[in-house]
């Protein structure tokens, strides 16, 4: 196995997925105290979700809440609780590469932009007879970092 050509940078995002967004408003917003940033809804992911965040710069973490646009379709965003997590990538192009290269298998529809406007795409929760690696029953999202959160976390690394 070749030399890894990139680095995971930290925790992005956290995605929490229900039914209907208002209990997962009531504990993250109302009581944890996260703040609304942003909303995102895609007929194609099939999703309604609120982007909150905690934290600030480049140490800023996204809480995504989510819930399905129709509860009968797929991805049933809801049904796992902790839908997703991301991850912060310095290099996706080259990560996605080098990954895809060494057996690991990504969920339809390649790199794409995110809801909150980074590139992005997902390693598929199970592996195949043709990429082995999976998630393990886990959907990972791997995220761009834009160039401030890439230095950012240089300096600590120096």
């Amino acid at each position: 196995m070749s030399q890894r050509p990139f680095k995971v940078l930290g925790i992005q995002q956290i995605a929490i997925g229900g039914p209907s967004k208002d209990k997962l408003k009531t504990l993250w917003v109302d009581m944890l105290g996260l703040e609304v940033t942003g909303n995102f809804v895609s007929e194609r992911e099939n999703v309604d979700e609120d982007i909150c965040a905690m934290g600030k710069g480049p140490f800023k973490v996204e809480v995504d809440l989510m819930q399905p646009l129709n509860p009968e379709k797929k991805p049933a965003v809801h049904a796992t609780p902790l839908n997703h997590v991301g991850l912060w990538i310095d290099d996706l192009p080259k990560a996605v590469e080098w990954l895809t290269a060494n057996g690991v298998r990504f969920a339809p529809g390649g790199i794409r932009k995110g809801a909150a406007g980074f590139d992005i795409c997902f390693l598929h929760p199970k592996g195949n007879e043709e990429a082995p690696i999976g998630g393990e029953g886990v959907l990972i999202e791997l995220v761009q970092a834009p160039q401030e959160v890439v230095a950012a976390f240089a300096k600590l690394a120096a």
